[in-house]
């Protein structure tokens, strides 16, 4: 067995119960979860991004088979206020095996960024790359920044999870200032694509589990490390009261999952 194989087979995962807990920022609840523990709740995250592309003309963007079936996904987030709707989600697919794998060579197909991006994904594949795909949030601008930073923290969560070392994400010039906020590493090097379409300058983003905490905001530090210490507990098994399941009609509040300060 080739090592980036051998690798991504050795760190799959495969949760047990699906994490939840209360964002006071952005006033909802925060889950992670698998398409396959949360069917419900995927396609409910399923269709707020296609809502969300739609609206902007760019849901050629959307791997419509892969999203129906969720089979390359290995997990994905949601953001659910109180009235139970689902305002942003993202997923994430990977371990990846090599640069093929990796959608950024379908957005860099025919530019001169392209063996770059092969090159810079393989590189880190021995070492454990998830990438993060498919990010949308609501359109409420008094909630969009607040979503955006939550996201954003996501990548030191499905490293941490996965016990990987890279994530990468590929975002529009015009949200890059927000995936940085949490230790998101633009590589200059690569030109930007013109992907989806003309209007945009797509650039390839990337977290390193070892240095990511030099490059993010203080803000978001600290929360990344209290969220995190939070998972660790309930992946653990010790806090099962904060699993989510949407199947049981389940929606917690503040009431019910409390602050991250207030995780036991």
């Amino acid at each position: 067995m080739n090592a980036p194989l051998a690798y991504a087979r050795e760190h799959t995962l495969d949760l047990t119960s699906n994490p939840s807990w209360w964002d006071a920022e952005s006033e909802c609840t925060l889950v992670l979860a698998q398409p396959w523990t949360e069917p419900e709740l995927w396609d409910e995250y399923i269709a707020g991004a296609v809502r969300s592309y739609q609206k902007y003309g760019v849901q050629d963007a959307l791997d419509t088979d892969r999203l129906a079936s969720g089979e390359d996904t290995i997990l994905f987030f949601a953001a659910i206020d109180a009235r139970g709707r689902v305002l942003a989600g993202l997923r994430a697919k990977g371990p990846l095996t090599s640069a093929d794998d990796s959608h950024a060579v379908v957005e860099w197909a025919g530019q001169p960024g392209l063996p770059a991006v092969r090159k810079m994904i393989d590189d880190r594949v021995p070492f454990g790359v998830v990438e993060m795909k498919t990010a949308w949030v609501t359109d409420d601008r008094e909630r969009n920044r607040s979503l955006t930073r939550v996201l954003a923290r996501s990548a030191s969560h499905a490293m941490a999870l996965m016990d990987i070392q890279f994530c990468m994400a590929t975002a529009g010039a015009h949200v890059l200032g927000r995936w940085r906020s949490s230790g998101g590493v633009v590589a200059e090097h690569i030109t930007p694509t013109p992907y989806p379409d003309e209007r945009y300058e797509t650039r390839m983003m990337w977290w390193d589990r070892r240095t990511f905490t030099k490059f993010a905001e203080p803000e978001q530090v600290s929360k990344m490390l209290a969220e995190s210490r939070a998972l660790a507990r309930m992946t653990s098994g010790d806090a099962g009261a904060h699993s989510f399941n949407r199947g049981r009609g389940r929606v917690a509040g503040p009431a019910a999952v409390g602050a991250l300060g207030e995780l036991a």
